[in-house]
């Protein structure tokens, strides 16, 4: 493998891009309009224009991704995250057209990318399920029927859903109607499936997930979890690796059955099974990624492991060269996905030019991006800048090194997700280990980073304000040898 097409932009494509350089392959972008001076652009060996600025006139047309590898001869395609790289029918057209995709096979995409085939599945190896159908429900009234077995609450889930897409939450019977054909309308709009199922709901959920590791000579591992339950719209926005709340023989459960359920599928590359944990502790199985996820980082810090380059490896044939018990856990790392958003307007995506664009450094920082300063964030996108990842011999001094990371990145132009990250890192159910998935709703408002800043401002001047009169207290204390009685009253006071 001498050559490969990145089939993606931003961060991730530059990450790509940067593990086949110390590989000694070379790299060819693609870019729409938007992106015809971005980072990704530049840093490859080779681009290819493939369309205007909307995906579904670029990124998305696997043709065009197709005939850019053959016009610049490169072998193989790594999708990256989103757009293309979890679309069985885009992974079908590599193979037929003799390249080779860095990711899983076109049926393991398949089945890990509707929830009801990957449940079935992962039943053939007992993996945990919530209690719930295993089939598509088509009748309202027997579906009712099972939603009271089940017991309420229940959710109501889009088969070929994600992103919180064709999700309900149904508290009584009496709503279970009009819930399910409204779930159902909105998977049809965006999944263009109206197949939906029912689970019982848990209602302060840990979303765990487990990162995993396939070859063709039919070893898998797992490179043991992350915690994603810092979320906004069913959509994370801090990830930490390991969890603070898994005891050591949880995680090897946990990680016996993120295997499994891999291996239910030939699985090939990386992927992640994810979990639901409940407050006792129990979990279980969600659903498969097969791809790279945003939060890979985390992963990659605490297990010393390069995963593009072990896709890259794992795509040209080769067998993992480490096991199991080679790999353990070093650390703590913690990610914050930095989006063009405003928090306390609901995290609306934000637009505009970055005036200002300066990231942390130091020890234990690592800003994966692909802006810089003066570029414009573009609408047609999703909206996230960079990912600030930090890690630390310990939990404490990892959320330590965010606080500092975040004061040190310097945004202007635009409303970022920087202030929110240093608000989770702060609060005591984060610090504590003590939150769930509805950690926003539970404590997060509109104007709580006003406040926020608002009460930093006012300590800083009271430290200010001491500082200063400190300063003028050993100024006077001494004119020509004498106590003034200036300082002898301000003491008395």
């Amino acid at each position: 493998m001498q050559k490969i097409l990145v089939a993606n932009r931003g961060e991730i494509a530059l990450r790509v891009m940067r593990s086949a350089r110390e590989m000694g392959i070379k790299t060819v972008a693609v870019y729409s309009d938007a992106d015809r001076n971005a980072l990704h652009v530049r840093y490859a060996d080779e681009a290819v224009h493939i369309g205007e600025s909307p995906s579904s006139q670029s990124y998305l047309v696997g043709s065009k991704i197709i005939d850019a590898c053959h016009k610049t001869g490169a072998e193989a395609i790594h999708p990256g995250y989103g757009f293309l790289s979890e679309n069985a029918a885009f992974a079908r057209k590599v193979r037929e057209a003799g390249l080779i995709l860095i990711g899983p096979s076109p049926e393991a995409m398949e089945v890990m990318g509707n929830k009801l085939s990957a449940k079935a599945a992962a039943l053939k190896y007992n993996i945990p399920m919530v209690p719930g159908t295993e089939e598509a429900i088509t009748d309202i009234n027997e579906a009712k029927l099972r939603a009271v077995e089940v017991g309420f609450p229940i959710l109501i889930k889009a088969a070929a859903g994600g992103g919180g897409k064709g999700m309900r939450i149904v508290e009584s019977a009496a709503d279970f109607e009009e819930q399910m054909q409204l779930a159902v309308s909105e998977a049809v709009s965006a999944f263009g499936d109206g197949s939906v199922f029912i689970e019982r709901y848990v209602s302060s959920p840990r979303h765990i997930e487990i990162q995993v590791l396939g070859d063709t000579h039919g070893n898998i591992l797992h490179l043991f979890e992350r915690d994603c339950s810092v979320q906004r719209r069913h959509q994370k926005v801090i990830e930490e690796a390991p969890s603070f709340i898994l005891t050591t023989e949880i995680r090897e459960q946990m990680g016996k059955c993120a295997v499994d359920v891999a291996r239910s599928v030939n699985y090939t590359g990386a992927g992640t099974v994810e979990f639901i944990m409940d407050e006792q502790l129990n979990f279980y199985f969600l659903e498969m990624n097969t791809r790279l996820q945003v939060e890979h980082p985390v992963s990659e810090l605490i297990s010393g492991v390069d995963l593009v380059k072990e896709q890259i490896k794992i795509a040209r044939g080769e067998a993992i060269s480490f096991k199991q018990e080679d790999l353990k856990i070093n650390g703590h790392a913690i990610e914050l996905r930095v989006y063009a958003e405003d928090p306390d307007n609901n995290f609306l995506p934000d637009i505009g030019t970055l005036q200002t664009y300066i990231t942390p450094k130091g020890p234990g920082v690592r800003v994966d991006d692909g802006f810089e300063q003066g570029m414009e964030i573009p609408i047609y996108y999703d909206p996230m800048i960079a990912k600030l990842v930090t890690y630390g011999k310990d939990r404490t001094e990892a959320i330590e090194r965010m606080i500092r990371a975040i004061d040190e990145y310097h945004i202007t132009g635009i409303t970022t997700t920087l202030g929110f990250g240093k608000f989770v890192m702060q609060h005591e159910a984060f610090v504590s280990g003590n939150f769930d998935t509805h950690f926003v709703k539970k404590y997060f408002t509109p104007g709580s980073l006003q406040t926020s800043n608002e009460d930093e401002a006012l300590i800083a001047a009271m430290i200010m304000e001491k500082l200063l009169s400190t300063q003028r207290l050993k100024v006077a204390e001494v004119v020509d040898g004498k106590v003034s009685d200036w300082v002898k009253n301000r003491r008395a006071v």
